[in-house]
């Protein structure tokens, strides 16, 4: 039997209420992971991962007042944040999935930031497009370098012994400036030594902002340095 538009808009608000309720757990649990390491829990940005889910489950988030939010794929932010950003024009979208160069346009208008930047091809696509943007007068997005500490085949990011001379390659040749680092451990594996390496890398570049950590491990991430942790299941509920 389909549900009616009473019906629906009540199970609508009640997924909105939950999601915000689960935010400000999230957001309890980044302060005191922040506190227990002994830092300042305003260090600590958390992107509210919202790839998949659609505007209407991402609005109530933003009306509680959270602003940073983390995307996969241009098409989809393409599809769902206009409309939302024209609601809650200090909204900030950052693009954590893989990004094919032929997309760089795309996305330098799209996001805030790009945290996967990964390839010299990459690198200079980004960099021709961000040269345009800011000839045009239009803000750019931060850069962040991914790599791959895992160094698995299956995912993006460069691997860990050629990252020191990428970034200056980003800078030197590309002219990029460059943020700070993100990394995805192995699901397998320990996350604490990933986020140690991804440290050490961010101190011998000079980088001091690092994105690492998800749902089941940002305290570990925060122990370690972390500036960004990226939370999505945690806050907008199971995937489908």
């Amino acid at each position: 039997m389909a549900m009616d538009a009473d019906a629906f808009a009540k199970a609508r608000d009640e997924m909105g209420a939950e999601s915000v309720a689960r935010l400000h757990r999230v957001e309890a649990a980044i302060a005191r992971a922040a506190r227990d390491a002994g830092r300042d829990p305003d260090d600590v940005t958390l992107v509210a991962v919202s790839k998949t889910y659609d505007a209407p489950a991402i609005e109530p988030v933003l009306a509680a007042g959270h602003r940073v939010f983390g995307e996969n794929y241009v098409q989809e932010t393409k599809g769902k944040w206009p409309g939302l950003r024209a609601a809650y024009p200090d909204a900030r979208v950052h693009l954590i999935g893989p990004l094919q160069s032929n997309k760089a346009r795309e996305a330098v208008a799209l996001f805030d930031a790009i945290q996967s930047l990964d390839r010299p091809s990459l690198a200079k696509a980004l960099a021709k497009e961000i040269a345009r943007a800011r000839e045009e007068g239009a803000r750019v997005p931060t850069l962040y370098v991914q790599v791959n500490t895992g160094e698995e085949p299956q995912k993006g990011g460069v691997v860990p012994g050629e990252a020191d001379a990428f970034i200056a390659a980003c800078r030197e040749e590309h002219g990029l400036a460059i943020a700070g680092l993100m990394c995805i451990p192995p699901a397998e594996d320990p996350p604490s030594p990933h986020f140690a390496l991804l440290a050490e890398i961010a101190r011998r570049n000079g980088l001091s902002e690092l994105s690492m950590g998800m749902s089941a491990d940002f305290a570990a991430a925060i122990q370690m340095g972390a500036t960004m942790v990226r939370v999505g299941s945690a806050i907008f509920g199971m995937r489908g």
